[in-house]
């Protein structure tokens, strides 16, 4: 029986998540698989992978091939490099204790990259969401001074009105005195 590890699609229409598992080559896509090895999540970022390595590492000791992205999954998580290493023990190359030395200072460096990576998503998304406020305060600052000459001239206009009406009612009181004059002289 040909095994294969590869990803078994789950989750709703446009937001995947993926189970990792060995499976018949023969079998459905999403059918009947004989391990689940773990679980990969692409929505998130940077995308979650939790893997049974030691088990990924027993299915690729014993045959089991894997899809082109699974073996990417793998080699991110180190399962490749632990077969390699196990590899290296079987030829007598080193022990036992050497091998699992040098994957966990892997797994330590690599740790240390993602949580890098992780923070630096972090800050940029911090700074985007600064640039962001100070977009939108210098917004509202140039609305406020849009808003502030419209008052002042609305003021002013008053103060045109109020002069234009004392100017009318000061020519109207100086008609009635000249029409009151002139009925006088007619009088006279």
């Amino acid at each position: 029986m040909p095994v294969k590890i590869r990803l078994q699609r789950h989750g709703r229409k446009k937001r995947p998540y993926f189970w990792i598992v060995a499976a018949d080559s023969r079998a459905k896509r999403d059918g009947k698989f004989l391990e689940q090895l773990g679980v990969y999540n692409p929505q998130t970022n940077p995308a979650t992978i939790e893997l049974d390595v030691d088990a990924s590492v027993k299915w690729l000791r014993n045959g089991a091939q894997p899809t082109d992205t699974a073996k990417r999954i793998l080699s991110y998580k180190g399962a490749l490099l632990k077969k390699h290493l196990l590899k290296g023990v079987d030829k007598g190359a080193f022990d036992l204790e050497e091998a699992e030395k040098r994957f966990e200072d892997w797994l330590k460096q690599k740790e240390d990259k993602v949580l890098s990576k992780a923070e630096k998503i972090q800050k940029e998304k911090q700074e985007a969401k600064e640039k962001a406020l100070e977009a939108e305060r210098e917004v509202n600052k140039k609305r406020e001074e849009a808003n502030a000459p419209e008052v002042e001239m609305s003021e002013g206009e008053d103060q045109s009105t109020e002069e234009q009406a004392a100017d009318t009612e000061n020519d109207t009181e100086a008609a009635d005195h000249t029409a009151a004059e002139e009925q006088q002289e007619d009088k006279n």
